[in-house]
């Protein structure tokens, strides 16, 4: 072994001294994500949450496959793992369609249809309600009638409001 190896930290090859006196390569994560603006806080957070959400389930479902004890047993754990694979992954499936097309949380989940093709669909058709509609006129306001001749007299004008 020569003197280099000696001094070596097993974990990272590196030398204790090179810990030392170095700046850490990246800041620590909750100083990353105070410099990330609320919404992406936000997407953030969930994600994670919605991470820890599908580990728990993950260990439930291992759980439940480890502690059956006879084929029936078995068999039920699977199909109740298939049963939450499945509605996984139409959650997954209707938030990338969402996401796709721009659809707030609240109208994700109202999306109808059986395959993506389907939801894709009625996602583009709540995305045309949620479109703002253009106005049918740019007018600012007064347009003069044709009877004015394009004239604006005030007097005129005053006459005939007094008509009415």
């Amino acid at each position: 072994m020569t003197l280099s190896e000696e001094n070596l930290d097993p974990k990272t090859d590196e030398t204790p001294q090179a810990h030392a006196g170095s700046q850490p390569a990246e800041p620590p994560a909750g100083a990353q994500e105070d410099s990330l603006p609320e919404w992406a806080r936000k997407e953030l957070s969930k994600a994670r949450s919605e991470a820890a959400s599908y580990r728990t389930r993950l260990r439930d479902a291992e759980a439940a496959l480890t502690d059956a004890k006879s084929p029936e047993e078995f068999e039920a754990a699977l199909a109740e793992v298939k049963s939450q694979n499945r509605e996984l992954e139409r959650a997954v499936l209707i938030g990338s369609v969402a996401r796709r097309f721009d659809l707030p949380d609240e109208l994700a989940s109202r999306l109808r249809g059986s395959t993506a093709e389907e939801l894709e669909a009625d996602a583009k058709a709540l995305q045309v309600l949620l479109a703002p509609q253009a106005p049918g006129s740019l007018g600012g306001g007064l347009t003069p009638s044709d009877e004015d001749d394009g004239e604006m007299d005030p007097r005129t004008l005053a006459r005939r409001s007094r008509r009415f």
